[in-house]
C-alpha cells in the first residue's frame, strides 16, 4: 500500500495526517503528527462473542518513553502498567467513540494509540483522539464518523485553538471537546472534558485581562469548539477519500425478536409502572420480583426448550421496558423514579471531624450517595514522583477516590483501582486544584481519599464536596469551596427535559451525564458525556445555568457545617515551618556527607527538607522541634559575630592530643588548649579533664586572623587551686638545634656514586 499524506495547518501547528507506512496488517491504521507529538493508531476486530449484549469495544494508549527521550524508571528499567495520563487519555478517547458505532453492531473492535514522539509543548491527547476516529474510519468498519476531537484554553479573555502545555499556564480554563456531524450537518457535542488549571485563582486574582469561566463563557467556548471540530471532520473525510477504503458488510444483531418485546411489555410494563416508589431498595425489590414472574410467563409461554434458546433476550427487553416507561413519566408528566420534579434535588448533609486522627475528615450525603473524604498533610518531600511523557513530574495535590462493592449493596472485587475509579479520582481533584493554595502560602502535600460509602449516582461530585469539607476541616486555606453536581437529560422527539442530581438509574436509562463542579463565582470543572445527537447549543447552556443553581444550594448546606476553613492547621497534623537561606550556606547547613543535618534532625525530631534555591521547610509534630531546628538552621546560615571576651556555654564535640573542641553555636567551634585543663597540672590526654558530649562554660580568649576562636573554661570546678603553681606549659618546647650536616650517618655522597656503590 502507498503511503498517503496530508497536511493542514490548524491552531499554531501543522497537523499531518499519514497512512500507508506504518502497521499495514492493522485493518485500519494511520500516524498523526501535530508539531513534533507524534502517535500511531491502529483499529482491529474480531468475530463477536457467542451472546453478547454489549458493545466490546477496547481503548488502548501505549506510552512509549522514548517519544520524550528517557529511560523509564523503576528496577526493570521498561514500561510497565498504563500510567495515569495514558489511562485518563483511553477514558477520554473511548466516550465519544462509543456511541459513534452503529446499533446493533457487536464486534470485538480495538484501538490503539501508540505514543511516538512528544515534543513537551503539545499534548498527545488530541493528536490520540483524533487519530483513533481516522483509523477506525481507514478500517470501514460500520462507524458514524468521523469524530473531530479540539482543546480550547481561555487566555485573555479569548479562546485558545489547541494551546501548549505553556499557554495552559496563562489560561483560566482548559477544555477538551469531541463532536461529530448530524444528518443535517451541524455538530453534535458528544463528550466534554473541562477544568481551570492550579493557577486559574492567581490569575483572575491579578486581574491583568483573565476572564472566569462563568456558565456563560464556557457556552461561547463550545460554539468556537464546534467550528474547529467541523474543520477536523472535513479534513479527515477529505484524506480518507484519497484511500481506497473498502466498507466491511454489516448486519445489525438485534438483542430480540419482536415478539419477545411484545410479550415483555404486556406482561410487565403497568407492574412496573405501580412498583416505581421513591425508595430505592423497596423498588429494586419489587423489580427484581416482577423479572422473576416475567420469566416464568416466559418460560410457560415458550416452553423449556425455547425459554433456554431465548434466555438471552430476556434481560435487553426488560432494560429496555424500564428505560421506556421512566421516560415517559418524566417527559409526560414531569416526575422522575424517586417521585422528584426535573429540578429537585434530593435531601443533603454535611459533617466535619468524623475520624479521630485525622488532619481533616468530613462525611457528605444526596440521598442514598454517602461519601467519607479524609485529608492527610505531609512534607513537601511527600509530593508523587511521576513518570509520563507529561512536563509535570511531581504533583503536590494528590485525590484517590475508592469505590467499594458494598455501596451497593453487592459483593464483588476488591482490589488495585480500575479506570473507573481513577478517572472519577482525576475529576474530582482537577475541581479542587483551582482552589489549593500554592506551596509559598501552604508548604504542604495534600493526599485526599473519598471513600465511597454509598452509591446512587454521581458518587463524583459527591467526593467533590466531601473533599472541600474535608479540607477546610483541615484547616487548608482554600482559596474558596467547591461543589459539584450530575445532571441528566431525557431527549423524545425534539424535547428535551434537563434533571437536576440523577440518580444511578436515571444515568443508566438517560441521554446525558452531564457533571459541573464549582465555587458560587465559576466552573473549576465540567464532563459531559451524550448517547443521543441533535442537542441544541441553549438546552446545554440551560443545563450549565440549571447545574449552577443547584451547585449554589449545595453551597449552602455545606457551609451550615463549616463557613470558613479553620484557622490553623490540625493539630495532629505536622507543624511545617518555612526559612530562606542563602545558597552558598547550603552545604554548611547540611554538613559533610549530611553529618550537621542529621544531628540536628536528631537532635529535635524534625523533618527537614531543603531546596536548591534556599527555601528551608521544616516540619515536626511538636512545634518545639520545629522551633528549634529553625533556630538551628538560621544560626548556621546567618552567623552572629563572636567576640572575645564573650561566654559561651557549649558542648565538646571532639578531642585531640592538643586539646578540647567546643561547639558554641551551630558551625562555630573553638579549641581549649590541654594546658588550660588541667587546673594547675600536667594532663596525659585532654579526657582526664573533658569527654565528647560534655557541657562546659567556656570564655573567648583570642580570635586570630583566619577566624580560629581560643577558648579557656570559666567556672568554679576549673579554678586553680589557692597556692597551687601552674606547672611548666603542655605547650610544645621549642625545637633544639640540629646539626646542620643532620644525623650523622646521613650519606652526602652524591647521587650517582651512592648508586654505583
Amino acid at each position: 500500500m502507498a503511503t498517503t499524506t496530508l497536511s493542514r495547518q490548524f491552531g499554531n501547528q501543522t497537523l499531518t495526517f499519514e497512512a500507508g507506512r506504518l502497521a499495514p496488517q492493522a485493518e485500519g491504521s494511520c500516524v498523526v503528527t501535530y508539531g513534533e507529538t507524534q502517535v500511531l493508531a491502529t483499529c482491529t476486530t474480531a468475530a463477536p462473542r457467542e451472546g453478547i449484549d454489549f458493545f466490546p469495544l477496547t481503548i488502548d494508549v501505549e506510552e512509549r518513553m522514548y517519544a520524550a527521550g528517557k529511560i523509564p524508571g523503576g528496577f526493570f528499567r521498561r514500561e510497565g502498567r498504563p500510567s495515569e495520563t495514558a489511562i485518563l487519555t483511553a477514558r477520554l478517547i473511548d466516550r465519544p467513540m462509543r456511541p459513534s458505532f452503529k446499533d446493533g453492531y457487536r464486534d470485538e473492535v480495538q484501538v490503539v494509540i501508540t505514543v511516538l514522539s512528544v515534543d513537551m509543548a503539545n499534548p498527545y491527547d488530541i493528536p490520540g483522539m483524533n487519530s483513533a476516529s481516522l483509523a477506525t474510519m481507514i478500517s470501514g468498519i460500520p462507524f458514524e464518523g468521523p469524530v473531530g476531537s479540539v482543546r480550547l484554553g481561555l487566555i485573555d479573555g479569548e479562546w485558545v485553538v489547541n494551546p501548549t502545555f505553556q499557554q495552559v499556564d496563562g489560561a483560566t480554563f482548559d477544555i477538551v471537546v469531541a463532536g461529530r456531524r448530524n444528518d443535517a450537518g451541524d455538530i453534535d457535542i458528544l463528550m466534554i472534558e473541562g477544568e481551570a488549571p492550579d493557577n486559574a485563582m492567581q490569575l483572575l486574582g491579578a486581574g491583568e485581562g483573565a476572564t472566569a469561566p462563568t456558565e456563560e463563557v464556557v457556552a461561547r467556548g463550545l460554539d468556537e469548539a464546534k467550528r474547529a471540530i467541523g474543520e477536523l471532520i472535513d479534513f479527515q473525510l477529505e484524506f480518507v477519500a484519497k484511500l481506497d477504503v473498502k466498507p466491511q458488510q454489516f448486519e445489525p444483531r438485534p438483542l430480540y425478536a419482536a415478539d419477545t418485546w411484545t410479550i415483555v411489555e404486556a406482561f410487565a410494563k403497568e407492574r412496573l409502572e405501580t412498583a416505581i416508589v421513591p425508595d430505592k431498595q423497596e423498588r429494586e425489590t419489587a423489580f427484581e420480583e416482577i423479572k422473576e414472574a416475567l420469566k416464568g410467563h416466559l418460560l410457560e409461554t415458550w416452553g423449556e426448550q425455547t425459554y433456554q434458546a431465548r434466555q438471552s433476550e430476556i434481560a435487553p427487553a426488560w432494560k429496555d421496558l424500564q428505560k421506556k416507561i421512566m421516560r415517559a413519566r418524566v417527559v409526560e408528566h414531569g416526575v422522575r423514579l424517586d417521585g422528584r420534579g426535573p429540578r429537585d434535588i434530593r435531601p443533603l448533609s454535611a459533617e466535619v471531624g468524623l475520624v479521630p486522627r485525622a488532619h481533616g475528615s468530613s462525611l457528605f450525603q444526596r440521598g442514598e450517595t454517602q461519601v467519607l473524604n479524609v485529608t492527610t498533610l505531609g512534607m513537601l518531600r511527600m509530593t508523587q514522583m511521576i513518570d509520563t511523557l507529561d512536563p509535570e513530574d511531581t504533583k503536590r495535590y494528590i485525590h484517590h477516590y475508592n469505590f467499594p462493592p458494598f455501596s451497593t449493596g453487592e459483593v464483588g472485587r476488591i482490589g488495585s483501582p480500575r479506570r473507573r475509579e481513577i478517572g472519577h479520582g482525576a475529576l474530582a481533584e482537577r475541581a479542587l486544584v483551582p482552589v489549593i493554595p500554592p506551596e509559598e502560602e501552604f508548604p504542604y502535600t495534600l493526599r485526599l481519599v473519598s471513600d465511597v460509602l454509598g452509591s446512587n449516582g454521581s458518587t463524583s461530585m459527591a467526593s467533590v464536596c466531601a473533599s472541600s469539607l474535608s479540607l477546610m476541616d483541615a484547616g487548608v486555606p482554600i482559596k474558596a469551596p467547591v461543589a459539584g453536581i450530575a445532571m441528566g437529560m431525557i431527549a423524545d422527539e425534539g424535547t428535551f427535559v434537563t434533571l437536576t442530581d440523577i440518580l444511578g438509574a436515571e444515568d443508566a436509562l438517560g441521554d446525558m451525564d452531564f457533571k459541573v463542579a464549582g465555587t458560587k463565582d465559576f466552573v473549576t470543572a465540567i464532563q459531559l458525556d451524550m448517547k443521543v445527537t441533535g442537542l441544541p447549543g441553549d438546552v446545554l447552556a440551560g443545563a450549565l445555568q440549571q447545574a449552577k443553581d443547584a451547585r449554589l444550594k449545595i453551597l449552602d448546606v455545606m457551609q451550615q457545617a463549616i463557613p470558613v476553613p479553620r484557622t490553623e492547621v490540625n493539630p495532629k497534623a505536622p507543624r511545617i515551618l518555612t526559612l530562606q537561606i542563602p545558597v552558598d550556606k547550603i552545604g554548611e547547613v547540611i554538613g559533610p556527607k549530611g553529618k550537621r543535618i542529621n544531628e540536628i534532625v536528631a537532635m529535635t525530631g524534625a523533618d527537614i527538607d531543603i531546596q536548591d534555591d534556599g527555601t528551608v521547610f521544616i516540619g515536626a509534630r511538636e512545634g518545639a522541634g520545629a522551633d528549634e531546628a529553625a533556630r538551628i538552621i538560621d544560626e548556621i546560615a546567618n552567623p552572629r559575630p563572636i567576640t572575645v571576651g564573650e561566654h559561651f556555654t557549649g558542648t565538646v564535640v571532639n578531642t585531640t592530643t592538643f586539646g578540647a573542641f567546643v561547639n558554641l553555636v551551630p558551625g562555630r567551634d573553638g579549641l581549649i588548649h590541654i594546658s588550660k585543663l588541667g587546673r594547675g597540672k600536667r594532663l596525659a590526654s585532654v579526657e582526664e579533664a573533658v569527654k565528647v558530649g560534655a557541657t562546659i562554660e567556656v570564655e573567648v580568649q583570642d580570635i586570630d586572623d583566619r577566624g580560629k576562636i581560643s577558648l579557656r573554661p570559666v567556672g568554679e570546678e576549673w579554678a586553680i587551686p589557692e597556692g597551687m603553681e601552674p606547672e611548666v606549659s603542655q605547650d610544645r618546647p621549642p625545637r633544639r638545634d640540629r646539626d646542620r650536616r643532620g644525623p650523622r650517618d646521613r650519606d652526602r655522597r652524591p647521587r650517582e656514586r651512592r648508586d654505583r656503590d
